[in-house]
């Protein structure tokens, strides 16, 4: 069938959320051109099609339920100039920070999957620890070239505005959004593409953003004799300039890692153009225990210590052979301590001994994973985790902050959006997709 399909034969397809898929036919297209011949034949014979990377998302978006899987993972442009970098959504997060760094630059989202592509971080809207100073991907993108489904070509720029009405919807009051398409009037066209999770265009390459080089940089994993007491230093500590992150981790996940601590704040504080850092107020901390780094190397082993918890998760997953539960949910700042609250009193009533709570904690982005070991626990903690969705929305919070919906949680988005604010949403799609053949399952549940 040429542009490197693959095939024929249904093909499992998964990706890190192990969402069941399956793809009739797969296609490794290696030029844009490609890319838009095999979304155009598509479209003239009415196949779904689902777009793929480097499979590390968590939401099953790149699960295809039959018809073609067009992978972008040869799409591999990598060209890095003063202020911004040209990049193939193939190209993965870690090579694009590497480019950036030999350049004297820096690239600033580092969602803790650094061998995503950058594909995917696009159409998830990803994020990551340093967003609690940079933002997500959203911020970073400068301009978009996207394939859609009746064979164009188009390259969108930053301030180029949709041609077409859109309503104002009730956005939620959070730093980090990924949850269906922030509609509002006159809005970015490069703000609707991305987010969208592949249903409505394939992004065939972005430019992006690159900042100067930090200057010194200390990390630092700051121990706490409590939960309350590592919060109040977030409420403290949210205002510091120079302040890139305030990651956290209780007492469930210390255990995981074997550390015998109750809770913990992983921090990057970044020296201001004089030279000098920040001091950070350690009251209540345990500072004598507390492990610092200056070194870029040491900072590293920080990240990968963090980035394990999720090995081990998953660890525990493969012993008791259920799939773990996962929240993404974020409230706005000032209901950070009333959401804990929310989870501590639900899980530990409902699940106790078996769940963790960690994450972007400054952003009050904190994931819950929860470990059922029977069937019955497993239907029981997705009840709790959708009541949970429904008590963040009421905090004026979102149901997915950073990993998108995917196919796994399109439940969720009737939880964030009214029906006649999803009617747009689907509306926007009909407009680039009237056959509903992109991504099909992902984001929406139901096809018109």
């Amino acid at each position: 069938m040429g542009a490197g399909g693959q095939g024929p034969g249904a093909s499992a397809i998964t990706d890190a959320s192990n969402y069941p898929g399956h793809a009739d036919y797969s296609f490794s297209p290696e030029t844009e051109a490609e890319v838009a011949e095999i979304l155009a034949r598509a479209s003239a014979q009415g196949i779904p099609v689902t777009i793929t990377g480097a499979l590390t998302g968590l939401a099953g978006g790149a699960s295809p339920q039959g018809g073609w899987a067009v992978s972008l993972s040869k799409l591999r442009k990598l060209e890095v100039a003063p202020g911004l970098a040209r990049v193939g959504p193939g190209v993965l997060l870690r090579e694009l920070q590497t480019a950036a760094v030999n350049s004297g630059q820096f690239y600033a989202p580092d969602p803790t999957e650094n061998t995503s592509s950058i594909g995917g971080n696009v159409a998830a809207n990803a994020s990551g620890s340093r967003s609690f100073r940079y933002g997500a991907t959203r911020r970073h993108v400068r301009a978009l070239r996207v394939a859609f489904m009746d064979g164009t070509i188009r390259e969108i720029h930053r301030s180029e505005k949709v041609d077409f009405d859109v309503p104002a919807i009730s956005l939620p009051r959070t730093t980090k959004l990924s949850a269906g398409y922030p509609l509002a009037p006159g809005m970015d066209m490069v703000d609707l593409i991305i987010g969208s999770e592949g249903t409505l265009g394939a992004v065939t390459e972005a430019e992006l953003q690159l900042l100067p080089a930090p200057g010194e940089r200390l990390g630092g994993v700051v121990f706490f004799p409590s939960e309350e007491a590592a919060m109040d230093a977030v409420e403290r500590w949210r205002p510091t300039p120079g302040l890139n992150m305030i990651e956290y981790m209780d007492h469930a996940s210390l255990q995981m890692m074997e550390v015998p601590q109750r809770a913990a704040l992983m921090i990057e504080l970044e020296a201001g153009k004089d030279g000098e850092m920040a001091d950070l107020d350690m009251a209540g901390g345990l500072e004598s225990d507390s492990w610092f780094a200056i070194s870029a190397q040491d900072r590293e082993r920080f990240r990968i210590f963090r980035h394990s918890l999720a090995e081990k998760a998953n660890d525990r997953v493969r012993r008791t052979g259920f799939t773990k539960l996962g929240t993404d949910y974020a409230v706005p700042l000032e209901n950070s301590r009333r959401m804990m609250m929310e989870y501590r009193k639900a899980l530990d009533h409902e699940f106790p001994g078996k769940y963790m709570i960690y994450g972007h904690l400054g952003d009050a982005h904190v994931h819950v994973n929860a470990f059922p070991e029977s069937k019955q626990e497993y239907e029981r903690v997705k009840d709790v985790m959708t009541d949970l969705a429904r008590a963040a929305v009421a905090l004026g919070g979102a149901v997915g902050a950073e990993h998108g919906l995917g196919k796994r949680k399109t439940h969720l988005l009737e939880i964030q959006y009214p029906p006649d604010q999803i009617e747009a949403m689907k509306n926007v799609k009909r407009r680039f997709d009237p056959q509903w053949l992109l991504g099909q399952g992902t984001l929406f549940a139901h096809a018109p």
